[in-house]
């Protein structure tokens, strides 16, 4: 510029560009993982099913505390076997999530129809939530089962933390800076450790005792899908908040 040179610097965010990679890179992980290992359990467990049958025709000409032995062998090693069928085939839907198809929802709709959902449910356990817009006529365009799918289980994971006192939470849609759709999911429960809160996101992390780490995994898949990012927040007071912004 007026015959010097200058340098220019442009920062720019690749936030969302890296946790899509990093999205691609686990679900490519789940889908081989899951691949392999349902190739190994299927015929284990198709066989000792086939086994048990066997094993009492033949049950004649076999002594009474064999065929027992056997027959509880096979029937632990059949049981075992359709568990982790399940339990590996819930790992799967990590790596199947359809492709989203967006559309013109309205908030209050999604919301009014999330409170019919869950209502009865929060009230069972003496709580309440509690779904809010501003302004009423805010829509987005997303594909609203994925949407509705990241916020039940988000709130699913609040009822579940919140244990001693009567659950509350709330789900506030608005527009932030820039235009952007902020949605946030807040509750009254322990909230997330700190020491915790850069793994809640990852698959097969979990902090409960018998949690498979699917839940938020999947509302970050789900979100991401949609053009989004979810982050955890600490909260100002007590409790998890969780942000949406798409």
């Amino acid at each position: 510029m007026q015959g010097v040179a200058q340098r220019l610097a442009a920062v720019m965010p690749v936030e969302s560009e890296l946790e899509a990679e990093a999205l691609n890179a686990w679900r490519e992980l789940v889908q081989v993982l899951t691949h392999e290992i349902m190739n190994s359990l299927t015929p284990v467990a198709s066989l000792s099913r086939t086994a048990c049958g066997l094993l009492d025709e033949a049950a004649e000409g076999l002594p009474a505390d064999i065929h027992a032995d056997l027959g509880t062998a096979l029937d632990a090693i059949s049981r075992r076997a359709a568990s982790l069928v399940d339990f590996v085939g819930s790992y799967r839907s990590l790596s199947t999530v359809a492709q989203a198809q967006p559309q013109r929802v309205p908030l209050e709709d999604l919301f009014e129809r999330l409170s019919m959902l869950l209502a009865p449910q929060w009230q069972a356990l003496g709580g309440r939530v509690v779904f809010s817009v501003e302004p009423a006529s805010l829509a987005v365009m997303i594909d609203p089962g994925q949407l509705e799918q990241a916020l039940i289980n988000l709130l699913k994971n609040a009822a579940e933390a919140i244990t001693g006192k009567a659950p509350e939470a709330q789900v506030r849609a608005r527009l932030s800076r820039g235009g952007r759709l902020r949605i946030e999911v807040s509750d009254n429960g322990p909230g997330v450790p700190e020491a915790l809160a850069a793994h809640i996101f990852t698959p097969f992390f979990s902090t409960k005792k018998q949690g498979r780490g699917i839940g938020l995994a999947m509302v970050r898949h789900l979100v991401h899908a949609n053009g989004g990012t979810v982050r955890y927040a600490r909260s100002v007071s007590a409790g998890a908040r969780f942000t949406l912004t798409f």
